[in-house]
């Protein structure tokens, strides 16, 4: 197979098979989730959506290398975002995968960093409309990163602090998910013949609210191992509430005492969702592709929550709180019978919230 890197020519374009290389083997490696969307997304949108999970998969790993400071992966993060207002991809993008690639673990995420200027040069080959669509996503994503960074002590500091309102928890949703159900709204109606007529002011806050939702899953799946990296997504007038501090949270034994705590938070993902079923079911039935990618990380999203509400011990770092891939597998079989129909959609998505 092609190679995707020349260390001659960093931001060459891609030919066909690297492009195909681009969107399967190395999406794939450092998502499977997203992947199995990715796959099933309309031609249309594939690429370009693909390309802004790859950019935004980037800057994520360049926010959480733990061998890095801080401040440098701030300044990384800035970087690789002033790259991309500029009007051609310049060295500082060639710069970043040498400069921090040495210090990833993950062989996939070290691999993807070095794919930065050909995940660039890609970027300025996509439709004026859509390249700014994307930059928009990635700059809304990366300024998610950049607040965890700034709000949260470092790792190694052994320090705990949690958000402060309910509200900067609704804002941090929006930044690092919310905002994805926007830019899947706009690129949806800009491309997909059947959205031509939705109503995509009525539509883009039940996909931010879908985005949200499934973010919402993530932080309570990931509490345990947030919580020892000093991180608490669980806003602090929310704990006080049910007599609880951050530090409560590291016991595994408060599991029960923390279950009316998780419950609340459990009500605010599932009213996300219900927002997120409005939205799946205002999809033409006719657009069966786009239905299905907006239908399985929600079933996901929300198998995953009941499992966390039927674990006794959800505050132990050692539970794995996931669906398997049978269950994933025979959700997709599942769905291909009842995408056209929202009444059976419908009852899918209440009987597992």
């Amino acid at each position: 197979m092609k190679p995707l890197i020349s260390s001659d020519h960093p931001f060459a374009p891609l030919d066909e098979r690297q492009r195909q290389q681009l969107f399967t083997e190395v999406l794939r490696a450092v998502s499977r989730s997203f992947y199995l969307t990715l796959r099933v997304l309309p031609g249309a949108i594939r690429e370009p959506i693909g390309l802004a999970y790859l950019l935004a998969r980037a800057a994520d790993t360049l926010a959480d290398t733990p061998l890095v400071p801080v401040q440098q992966r701030l300044l990384s993060l800035r970087r690789l975002e002033s790259q991309l207002d500029a009007d051609q991809p310049g060295d500082g993008i060639a710069d970043l995968p040498k400069q921090l690639g040495q210090d990833q673990s993950n062989a996939d995420e070290k691999r993807l960093l070095l794919l930065l200027p050909q995940l660039f040069a890609l970027l300025h080959a996509q439709r004026p409309a859509d390249g700014r669509r994307i930059r928009t996503v990635v700059k809304t994503l990366i300024s998610g990163m950049v607040l965890d960074l700034e709000t949260f002590p470092p790792e190694e500091s052994a320090e705990l602090k949690a958000l402060d309102t309910p509200q900067a928890l609704e804002q941090y949703t929006y930044l690092v998910a919310g905002c994805v159900g926007e830019f899947w709204t706009e690129m949806s109606v800009a491309h997909i013949p059947a959205l031509k007529h939705w109503d995509e002011a009525r539509f883009t806050p039940l996909g931010i609210r879908l985005g949200k939702a499934l973010q919402y899953t993530n932080i309570l799946r990931d509490l345990p191992r947030d919580l020892r990296m000093g991180r608490c997504y669980l806003p602090l007038e929310s704990l006080a509430r049910h007599q609880l501090t951050p530090e409560m949270l590291l016991n595994p034994a408060n599991s029960s005492q923390a279950t009316a705590c998780l419950n609340e938070h459990l009500a605010l993902a599932k009213d996300h969702y219900l927002a997120g079923l409005d939205y799946v079911t205002a999809i033409p039935r006719r657009a069966v592709r786009l239905r299905l990618a907006a239908l399985w990380p929600m079933l996901i999203g929300l198998a995953t929550l009941r499992r966390l509400k039927e674990n006794r011990r959800w505050l132990d770092p050692d539970q794995t709180i996931k669906v398997d891939r049978r269950w994933v597998y025979k959700m997709i079989l599942i769905s291909m019978g009842v995408v056209v129909s929202n009444r059976l959609i419908r009852r899918w998505v209440r009987r597992l919230a």
